[in-house]
């Protein structure tokens, strides 16, 4: 019973941020303001959701948001597969070295490599472009990690008989790998979804117009020198966050799934 209690008093702590913020997002702002702060709107405000719509293009970016999070996602799935496949099934000289390099360049922290990458981006001429946002995210170390803890669980017997039959390394990795890899490819998904939705300071930096914003830089609109409209604020991020909310529902049981099966282990 007391685990029960302990379990329900987490959920509703970790539930409390996203109530607060759908609750602030129908209030007005003189009411978003109060101190004491007031839990419910004394008169819920709808036309909050209608108000962002009018005074940014929330639809602009949306669209620019998704563009970055589906052909980043498609770049770190292929990556991904094809880098774990050879960590996985491929004896090459310094494969084991690569790998933990790779896994030791996740200790770099973003802002290290930030002024690099800009200055690399700018003689490419690809700043304030899709390229700047998708390309330097195709490839994800953890992604690689996960994916390849997950692909040497697979027999090396069914890889020879593969290739006993005839089957290249494509023809094993479809026909093969990913369909026992489901799980983890989700899981990977995910992630990669959330970091592209969530992505702010990349795009801040990269990019210039207002044709480029993704989602997380146009909400910056609302927070100003002279204060942050929060009912604004609140309306926008409950309009953004609701997609992810969506997806994770229909994913959970093949995130579940893929933390039990794969395992981080060799």
């Amino acid at each position: 019973m007391i685990v029960y209690i302990l379990l329900t008093t987490i959920s509703l702590v970790m539930i409390f941020p996203f109530g607060w913020m759908i609750l602030t997002s129908l209030k007005t702002q003189p009411e978003s303001l109060l101190i004491p702060p007031r839990i419910f709107p004394a008169r819920p405000q709808l036309v909050n959701y209608l108000e962002v719509w009018r005074q940014i293009p929330l639809l602009r970016y949306f669209l620019n948001t998704a563009i970055m999070t589906v052909l980043t996602l498609a770049g770190v799935l292929a990556t991904s597969t094809l880098a774990a496949f050879s960590f996985s099934f491929k004896n090459f000289k310094g494969r084991d070295l690569t790998f933990l390099a790779m896994l030791g360049m996740m200790m770099i922290p973003q802002p290290v490599y930030l002024v690099p990458a800009y200055v690399i981006l700018a003689k490419l001429r690809w700043l304030d472009t899709f390229y700047a946002l998708i390309v330097p995210w195709t490839v994800n170390i953890f992604s690689i990690f996960l994916v390849r803890q997950h692909f040497k669980t697979v027999p090396w017997s069914l890889y020879e008989a593969s290739k006993m039959d005839g089957a290249n390394d494509l023809k094993f990795i479809w026909h093969i790998l990913l369909p026992v890899s489901k799980p983890v490819l989700v899981t990977i998904s995910l992630f990669s979804i959330i970091g592209s939705w969530n992505s702010f300071l990349w795009p801040l930096i990269v990019t210039n117009s207002e044709s480029m914003r993704p989602l997380q830089v146009g909400l910056a609109y609302f927070s100003q020198e002279q204060g942050s409209m929060w009912p604004l604020l609140m309306a926008a991020s409950t309009m953004i966050i609701l997609p992810l909310v969506i997806f994770y529902i229909f994913a959970q049981k093949q995130i579940n799934q893929s933390f039990v099966s794969s395992g981080l282990k060799e």
